[in-house]
């Protein structure tokens, strides 16, 4: 594989995502590089849903159905969002923490950390791989309706939506803070 150039990863917003997406060999070679992660302990505090094809469209039908029933007053334009949020993308990795807050020597934050490497390591294969994707979370990330229709455990959490695809427009650069203003010494 050639190498990328990580000066030029961005997002593609998942409404721009489109086919093709990963076929089952990129698709393997994507999954093995997002878990090749720190991971303290070896715990592998993180595990992941592919959503593909028709389910998409069900999973999107149940998000409206639970923002409806949670939110009896949004809006109509809301619901139909949630409805359609899966189907751009052929391809959204839900990425699930898996926490042992108690656990007696690897701290919480580490284990949500090792799960957050793992979404971005899918934004980089996905690119590696000649593909585009966004990370997006938004309130069914921390609703637990949506967990348990996931089949979370109480002690699992999403970290993020990963939608993978074939950008179907230029992806625009944004604006990137300049290291002057985010790097310093320590003295």
């Amino acid at each position: 594989m050639e190498p990328i150039d990580l000066d030029l990863r961005l997002s593609a917003p998942a409404l721009q995502l489109g086919e093709p997406g990963p076929d089952a060999v990129q698709l393997e070679r994507l999954l093995r590089s997002a878990v090749r992660v720190p991971d303290h302990g070896k715990l592998v505090p993180w595990r992941m849903l592919l959503v593909r094809g028709d389910a998409r469209a069900r999973l999107g039908e149940a998000l409206a159905s639970i923002h409806q029933r949670n939110d009896p007053q949004v809006a109509p334009a809301k619901i139909e969002k949630n409805r359609e949020r899966f189907r751009h993308a052929p391809l959204v990795v839900v990425v699930v923490a898996r926490i042992e807050d108690e656990h007696p020597k690897i701290p919480a934050q580490e284990q949500l950390l090792s799960a957050g490497c793992v979404a971005y390591n899918l934004l980089l294969g996905a690119q590696a791989l000649g593909f585009r994707a966004q990370w997006l979370t938004g309130w069914a990330a921390y609703d637990r309706d949506v967990a348990d229709l996931l089949g979370l455990a109480a002690s699992e959490r999403i970290i993020g939506f990963v939608h993978v695809g074939s950008a179907r427009e230029a992806v625009p650069e944004r604006v990137r803070p300049d290291l002057a203003d985010v790097v310093s010494d320590w003295r």
